[in-house]
């Protein structure tokens, strides 16, 4: 079985590698080819979208920003009730024994993802699992398409809003995605590349797979916070602004403030920093790959440099 070669242009487009055919994938325990990694039908998971994940890369043999990650996936597991079974130690283990099997040590995005385990019926409840949860992890040689990266993202605003803290926490890395997957469907019908999401009161708040960022006047803005999720990336961004002098602002503004934006780009785990050109049929700025938003992308390449020695060191 080989991979489909599907062209999609956006933040998540990877130069093809043969080398996935033959990966093995982690599912409890267990190393399977890809063609047989499969679980099953009454996964909680699958049933009803009850799990967490996360996403981290794999570079020059170190797993970076690994505690950030591990943070975000323990906080994610306190609020949806999930039991991990496990410490951190131990699924890192895991992690690595899935890396050594597939003797990979560079160029590498690993996902892991726990759903709430087996259950007995089709059912939201909890108290019908019958198995403790269930841990999968995908780790494939992905690079980011330096081509989608020079040409930059468009943008279309989706009339999805990002939810509620109240209802469902858009900090919360869950597997119930829906809502932006809705989004990302707007997006694409109307001819962009992927979906920009505001929050309730209607003020910019994210993409559907990816933090959002403007810059005007050589200052950089991206949302409070409250209504975007919870990116790793989006943190370093914001790091990476304060340590080298450049003004960085969590705040409220509207599409009125994008559409006048200098530049704007997007953040995450796996494309890093990639550049939006045109949001809603509007070219922003000069329609290309603008020198603060290739700036931070530099800074933040650096920053990864920079964890890869010290974890070595």
């Amino acid at each position: 079985m080989t991979e489909t070669t599907i062209s999609v242009h956006g933040t998540h487009n990877a130069e093809d590698d043969p080398r996935n055919n033959n990966i093995l994938i982690y599912i409890n325990g267990d190393l399977l080819p890809r063609k047989d990694a499969k679980i099953s039908v009454f996964d909680s998971g699958y049933l009803v979208g009850d799990g967490i994940w996360e996403a981290v890369r794999l570079v020059d043999g170190v797993l970076v920003f690994l505690d950030l990650h591990l943070d975000r996936l323990w906080n994610a597991a306190s609020t949806v009730g999930l039991d991990l079974k496990m410490s951190r130690i131990e699924l890192t283990s895991e992690i690595w024994k899935t890396l050594n099997a597939n003797k990979m040590r560079d160029g590498v995005h690993v996902r892991f993802m726990l759903t709430r385990g087996i259950k007995k019926t089709p059912s939201q409840d909890p108290r019908l699992t019958l198995s403790g949860p269930n841990l999968v992890i995908i780790a494939e040689y992905k690079k980011a398409s330096e081509e989608s990266r020079e040409k930059g993202i468009s943008l279309f605003t989706s009339t999805i809003r990002r939810g509620s803290p109240d209802y469902l926490d858009p900090r919360l890395n869950c597997h119930s995605k829906l809502h932006e997957v809705q989004a990302l469907i707007q997006a694409i019908e109307a001819g962009a590349d992927e979906a920009l999401m505001l929050d309730v009161n209607g003020f910019v708040a994210t993409c559907n797979a990816t933090n959002f960022f403007m810059v005007k006047n050589n200052q950089v803005f991206t949302s409070t916070g409250q209504y975007c999720m919870n990116g790793i990336t989006r943190h370093n961004i914001i790091r990476v602004c304060h340590e080298n002098g450049i003004p960085c602002f969590e705040k409220n503004f509207s599409l009125f403030d994008v559409y006048g934006a200098d530049e704007a780009f997007v953040t995450g785990t796996f494309g890093g920093v990639t550049p939006v050109t045109k949001i809603d049929g509007r070219t922003i700025g000069e329609g290309v790959y603008g020198p603060v938003s290739r700036k931070l992308y530099e800074l933040y390449k650096a920053l990864i440099k920079n964890e890869v020695e010290k974890a070595k060191a």
